[in-house]
């Protein structure tokens, strides 16, 4: 039976009140929380960085998942995974060498992973799949929160599920971008395992209630 986990991205929660909300969330039931960092060169946005990861760390006792949407990114993976990041997710389009990358993440203790845009080809995992932990599907094109979810990404949703499965790896397979409750179990049922919402959950004055109905759908899955 497939295990799912709601990984909640701090974008969209309130950041004059940050280790107030992520321990809310993790209470409410969130199995990760999702970092979101954007660099205003990669993707037309300023967010966060390694400082903010440390000053959260403290508060919550589940992984930290870091998505990197920032060019070059390699200077940047050791000051993260120094901040208590558990997962470090990176764009190919960000790195000159797709398997040092992943390396790099490995070597400095985080589980490595590769993020794929609506545009991007899936091409990228075919030979470094011994080096990921977790892929990471963008159901919008990245840079702001509050997008609506794109159709076209259970398709790569369903690629990705099969090259995992092909692989015999325990690997994660997280979708991005417009996740709520009412189109959740359509991403798990071509194949995600690991669901990121940000307004969905933050945008909502009971993060439990949200969680819950999330959960609610996904058992719903194959049945």
């Amino acid at each position: 039976m497939t295990t799912y986990r709601i990984a909640p991205s701090i974008l969209s929660a309130d950041f004059a009140r940050l280790g107030e909300e992520v321990r809310n969330v993790v209470a409410a039931g969130a199995d990760i929380i999702h970092f979101d960092v954007m660099d205003n060169h990669y993707v037309p946005n300023l967010t966060i960085g390694p400082l903010v990861c440390q000053a959260i760390r403290p508060h919550v006792d589940v992984p930290i998942d870091v998505h990197l949407m920032v060019k070059p990114v390699d200077r940047i993976i050791p000051d993260f995974a120094k901040a208590g990041a558990n997962i470090i997710t990176f764009h190919p389009e960000a790195s000159e060498h797709i398997d040092r990358t992943l390396q790099l993440i490995r070597d400095n203790g985080c589980k490595a992973g590769l993020v794929f845009n609506p545009g991007t080809p899936m091409h990228y995992l075919e030979h470094v799949m011994d080096k990921i932990d977790m892929i990471l599907i963008m159901s919008v094109n990245p840079g702001f929160g509050g997008q609506s979810f794109i159709p076209e990404a259970l398709k790569k949703i369903a690629i990705a599920r099969r090259m995992i499965d092909e692989s015999g790896r325990d690997i994660l397979l997280e979708v991005d971008g417009g996740i709520k409750a009412d189109n959740i179990a359509a991403a798990a049922a071509a194949g995600a395992d690991t669901f990121v919402a940000g307004s969905a959950i933050f945008g909502k004055p009971d993060y439990k209630a949200v969680i819950d109905a999330m959960r609610a759908e996904l058992a719903t899955v194959g049945k």
